[in-house]
């Protein structure tokens, strides 16, 4: 280990990497800028809450502000494709570079794989191949229905109370086999042939059994996947390295300790922690960050509740499966990002039929700077004019409530 960083600068890197770190863009916002900005994260998680708006959006905005979700969406769709879903931290949209290195290990760790499937499932996901072979994507109904397939799910060790078309899709697509082109306004997977995604892939003609690539071509598609989560963690221990792909944690160790003795990564101490962590040789500490952003449940910023715990002091849990009566912050807590330092929290919720963005709790962290309620309330602002929504309502719950609602009721600076 050849030098130690302090907190604050392991902080800065940290944020900095995420591209949160500079003011937003005055100018609107292109399908080129959310393309870089989705490059730099190299994944983006997707989640059907949509409590305040679709999880896949927040994230561009906490890093540009307001922008046209159609944008996003159009980097899935796009020919070359540039981005494709798959399982990775959970279901999420991953750079198309990283599908291949993907598969060998996702494909064990998801639902669905071709091993879970009987031969009655064999057969039908050899008609759902010969099916989408004609380059339309569908939707599991869509599928069932052309397949004359009905619709019945059953209760079995799958655990997923799945149909026996989404079963036999999921496996394929969990396989890597076939692929998405997006999904619809109800949130359903649009399948895909994977030459249509990727034109080199050839058109199966049967369904094989799974055969996992060779040593070599899984150890080089960890690697290269370590490292791209390195880039966009910018800092991080063998634990949140390995769970930005969700890849299994012994044998990433071991890849991490053979890229740093290749001088691939640096290893650095950060003081006050005991852990190891890896960074890109030739990371550039920023002397300070402007970051002002509302941080998503499921952004990448915060995906490791461990890492955020250890560098921002900062104890983050998602409370929607928690009983209302022991939830500490509510149902879909958003971390707010200021300067270096996570700052306070809100209990979010898009009202759509009144046209309000409702704080159902405001939270100040111990320490908060004093602007914290007049630089959350500009934020908030933006959010609600993003969601086309026409005012923020804030409750009296939290000890930044009433400071959040002051600033709220003050006219706007220009």
């Amino acid at each position: 280990m050849s030098r130690i960083l302090s907190a604050a600068q392991a902080r800065r890197i940290a944020i900095a990497a995420q591209g949160l770190h500079r003011p937003r863009p005055a100018a609107p916002v292109n399908l080129g800028a959310v393309g870089r900005a989705f490059a730099r994260l190299e994944l983006i998680q997707i989640d059907s809450v949509n409590v305040v708006t679709r999880a896949q959006y927040l994230p561009i905005f906490s890093r540009l502000g307001p922008y046209a979700p159609e944008l996003l969406d159009a980097l899935a769709v796009q020919k070359p494709r540039r981005v494709v879903e798959y399982w990775a931290h959970e279901a999420s949209l991953v750079r198309s570079d990283h599908f291949r290195d993907l598969v060998p290990w996702q494909q064990r760790s998801w639902p669905g794989s071709m091993k879970t499937i009987d031969d009655d499932g064999r057969v039908l996901a050899h008609r759902i191949l010969r099916l989408l072979a004609d380059g339309r994507p569908r939707t599991s109904r869509e599928a069932a229905a052309e397949l004359g397939h009905e619709q019945t799910s059953d209760n079995d060790s799958w655990g997923w109370n799945w149909s026996a078309v989404k079963r036999a899709l999921e496996a394929l697509f969990a396989e890597g086999m076939i692929s998405t082109e997006g999904r619809n306004g109800a949130f359903e997977r649009r399948y895909t042939a994977l030459h249509q995604v990727f034109p080199e892939a050839p058109v199966p003609a049967a369904v094989p059994a799974a055969v996992p690539p060779a040593g070599n071509d899984r150890r080089q598609g960890m690697e290269r996947l370590l490292l791209a989560a390195a880039g966009a963690h910018g800092i991080g221990s063998v634990h949140c390295l390995a769970d930005y792909f969700r890849l299994p944690l012994r044998e990433s160790a071991a890849v991490l300790q053979d890229l740093a003795a290749g001088g691939a990564l640096e290893t650095v101490g950060v003081a006050g922690l005991k852990d190891t962590f890896y960074l890109l040789p030739g990371t550039a500490i920023p002397r300070r960050s402007h970051a002002r952003s509302l941080l998503g449940p499921f952004d990448s910023m915060v995906f490791n509740r461990r890492r955020i715990e250890k560098l921002f002091g900062f104890t983050y849990r998602l409370e929607i499966y928690t009983p209302v009566a022991k939830r500490v912050y509510g149902y879909y807590v958003l971390p707010f990002l200021l300067g270096e330092a996570l700052v306070a929290r809100v209990d979010l919720k898009a009202e759509r039929a009144t046209g309000r963005l409702l704080v159902r709790g405001a939270f100040a962290e111990p320490g908060a700077p004093g602007n914290t309620a007049a630089e959350l309330a500009a934020e908030l602002r933006l959010m609600a004019r993003w969601l086309g929504l026409d005012e923020v309502v804030v409750s009296a719950h939290g000890n930044l409530a009433a400071a959040l609602e002051f600033s709220l009721s003050s006219p706007e600076s220009s």
